[in-house]
């Protein structure tokens, strides 16, 4: 099996996030999480004292700038993201740019995000050291990732439908992609580039009771099927039969989530 290329902006740009459909799709999973998390809520709250410009870094579809926008007139919050085509819905100022290769001035941006977005970045290292050279004195840097064990329920899962179909007793596991930044590693890496580093822990479980919303999640990975070592449409039909007898059985099906937020300042 070939290692996925997460991180190609050919790849991000053209396929996984040329629009917003996958994006959409992963997101749309937490719907049915207990506790629910108002992620961009928590981003707010830590944005309480600033003023100026606020840059979304890998803004995607516009979750969080949308919020702050509506929340907090007074901030000029600019999305950047490498996709232009997953920009076309989100409102103005936006730009495409490359998280390592920021075109903002020094010391402009008063808070700079990364949410859930550092993991699809080559050189991690330059990036947070593109954001500590646009933040201003006593600016705040706000990121998220999930941890190495977030959603190990699918790993199961699809690890066992992908056994099935492939004939053999363990099948690989499904990507994620949040391991090239994980929460378990991300504190140290952040303490390298920012004096203070606060973590939010925001566990939580979901429960569905019917496999639509999984399939749809697993199905945003499609971009990378080719490199999962499995047929990505028989594996996903096989998860779909392995959901409806364990539904059927048990009354639901249960996700056990461990993501977080990373608050930091320089």
């Amino acid at each position: 099996m070939n290692e996925p290329d997460t991180t190609s902006s050919t790849v991000l740009a053209g396929s996984a996030y040329r629009d917003d459909g996958h994006l959409a799709a992963r997101q749309s999973l937490y719907h049915w999480q207990q506790p629910r998390h108002d992620l961009p809520g928590v981003v707010l709250d830590h944005l309480s004292c600033q003023t100026g410009a606020v840059l979304d870094v890998g803004c995607g579809n516009g979750k969080y700038l949308t919020r702050i926008r509506a929340e907090r007139p007074d901030l000029t919050v600019i999305g950047l993201d490498i996709s232009e085509g997953i920009l076309t819905a989100v409102a103005s100022p936006v730009a495409v740019a490359d998280a390592a290769n920021l075109p903002i001035a020094n010391h402009s941006a008063t808070a700079v995000l990364a949410m859930h977005m550092l993991y699809h970045v080559e050189d991690v290292n330059a990036a947070l050291a593109q954001a500590t050279r646009v933040l201003s004195p006593g600016g705040t840097y706000i990121a998220s990732t999930n941890a190495r064990d977030d959603k190990k329920e699918l790993d199961e899962l699809w690890a066992q439908a992908a056994a099935d179909v492939l004939g053999v007793d363990r099948g690989p596991l499904r990507i994620s992609l949040s391991n090239r930044f994980a929460l378990d590693d991300a504190p140290a890496i952040l303490r390298q580039h920012f004096a203070e580093v606060h973590l939010v822990q925001l566990p939580g479980t979901i429960t569905v009771y019917e496999p639509d919303p999984v399939i749809a999640h697993l199905a945003s990975y499609r971009t990378w099927a080719g490199t999962i070592g499995v047929p990505f449409d028989a594996t996903l039909d096989r998860v779909r039969l392995l959901l409806d007898r364990l539904i059927d059985r048990d009354g639901e099906f249960r996700i056990s989530c461990r993501g977080g937020i990373l608050v930091c300042h320089v």
